[in-house]
């Protein structure tokens, strides 16, 4: 969670403590807003993750924001997790967010940071890795993609064998700064939309429902 003033952090409260974002999320942004002497009245605009990530937290998260907003007329701006990690490289060049989904597949999306402009130059989605690797070797094998997230890091040695004149991120950890500058970002260029959760897979409980109504297992 961070509170920052135009482009500047005034605060940033990182969690890792095991306890669930229904036990952390309330304390942490009354802790947040003492530290930095602020109400939530003060606050201009409010900026949510709305995924790909915990399907429980995703929903805590929209559901909180959205009731901060109704109830005091702060405007909100989703940001995607996948959106937040292209912040982590500031030169210009084309960035591959990856975020491990388990199994040998990622939440990807690739854009372009043109000047300190992120640009989609591919949507988010839900891929297997060795798939999405073939597909971008197929548009440029030498091309210089830098790519940040758990999943560059976790499928790194795939990754280098593909495509040998990418890079992977030194840092590679979604931050709350780096979410708010998103959203700012979107705000200041008036593209955003309502907040809603970003749905790339089914969930666990979803597809073993389906797999039972398949009779695949």
């Amino acid at each position: 969670m961070a509170i920052l003033k135009n482009s500047y952090c005034e605060k940033e409260i990182n969690l890792n403590n095991g306890l669930t974002h229904s036990e952390t999320l309330m304390p942490t942004i009354k802790q947040i807003l003492d530290e930095t002497n602020l109400k939530l009245n003060d606050i201009d605009l409010l900026v949510c993750d709305i995924g790909p990530g915990s399907f429980t937290g995703i929903r805590i998260g929209i559901s909180t924001i959205k009731a901060f907003a109704d109830s005091l007329n702060i405007k909100t701006i989703g940001v995607n997790s996948l959106e937040g990690l292209c912040y982590n490289k500031k030169e210009s060049g084309i960035i591959c967010s990856l975020i491990d989904a388990k199994k040998e597949n990622v939440y990807v999306q690739v854009f372009e940071n043109i000047d300190g402009n992120y640009i989609t130059r591919r949507n988010p989605s839900f891929e297997n890795i060795d798939e999405l690797l073939n597909e971008l070797k197929k548009l440029n094998a030498e091309y210089n993609i830098t790519f940040v997230g758990d999943g560059a890091t976790q499928y790194k040695d795939k990754i280098l064998q593909t495509l040998p004149t990418s890079t992977i991120s030194s840092n590679n950890n979604l931050s709350a700064k780096n979410l708010g500058l998103a959203g700012l970002n979107k705000y200041n260029n008036s593209n955003y939309s309502d907040i809603e959760p970003l749905y790339l897979r089914k969930s666990q409980a979803e597809q073993i429902l389906e797999d039972k109504i398949n009779g695949t297992k």
